[in-house]
């Protein structure tokens, strides 16, 4: 077996062991789904797009940002604080498969909140119509997760203890959660905020996922948002690059 498929099944059991975390990360984005739904089910925003239609992909895109910026910021927290990098670096196991097998696991986890999440919004009494288009979103959900874990990279990089990760992930999601327009339209935002929400992953991720999912749009809109979220990957990158320490005592 190879390191990087060792690392992956150590890090896949030791991420549904802990079940409290894997219930809440499914059930979270449904119980947004479940309130929303019904509060406004039947209802349209404007363009005449069913509100279920845009509400189910900008929860979704919401939920699998959260669940990789979250789980791995807490996880290369924990590696670090409990010195399993250290002990990691030296042996012979690359970085990148280190990293790579957590990130198969955030991919593998958005891959399953997608259909879990849109099987339920199918349902009658959500009543969601996914668009012919729904292919398109495969690249963008690739593409957000991606994004989404390299901030969860910078995140855990720089915090030390459990408390850190939440405070600095909760400041970064939760505002641009409603920013972005993930819980009603963005169209009910002023007009500057809707300009500056472009500045956030969480917008092209959501937009991404409407066009393609919700059948707002054509190509050009999921093109759009996974050039933009490769352009964040590639910038959270970096910035994990330069925060990344093998030790707390380093």
């Amino acid at each position: 077996m190879s390191a990087y498929a060792a690392m992956t099944k150590a890090t896949y059991l030791a991420y549904v062991r802990d079940r409290t975390s894997v219930f809440f990360t499914f059930a979270f984005p449904l119980l947004f789904l479940v309130v929303f739904g019904l509060i406004f089910h039947g209802q349209s925003v404007n363009g005449g797009l069913a509100y279920i239609n845009y509400i189910a992909p900008g929860v979704l895109a919401w939920g699998i940002g959260n669940a990789a910026l979250f789980g791995v910021a807490f996880t290369l927290m924990h590696w670090r604080r409990d010195d399993l990098l250290r002990l990691i670096w030296r042996t012979p196991t690359p970085l990148p498969s280190v990293l790579a097998s957590r990130y198969a696991v955030a991919l593998g986890t958005g891959i399953v909140q997608a259909l879990l999440f849109t099987a339920v919004a199918l349902l009658p009494v959500f009543g969601l119509h996914v668009s012919s288009s729904w292919p398109l979103a495969l690249p963008v959900l690739l593409l957000g997760v991606t994004a989404f874990t390299a901030i969860g990279l910078v995140v855990g990089g720089l915090a030390n203890t459990p408390e850190a990760v939440a405070a600095i992930a909760n400041c970064v999601m939760v505002p641009m959660a409603f920013l972005s327009g993930a819980f009603y339209p963005i169209d009910l935002m002023p007009g500057w905020l809707q300009t500056f929400s472009r500045v956030l992953p969480l917008r092209w991720f959501d937009d991404g996922l409407t066009d393609a999912l919700g059948g707002r749009g054509g190509l050009g809109g999921p093109a759009l948002a996974c050039l933009a979220l490769a352009v964040f990957a590639a910038l959270f990158g970096l910035l994990a690059a330069k925060s990344f320490r093998w030790s707390n005592r380093s």
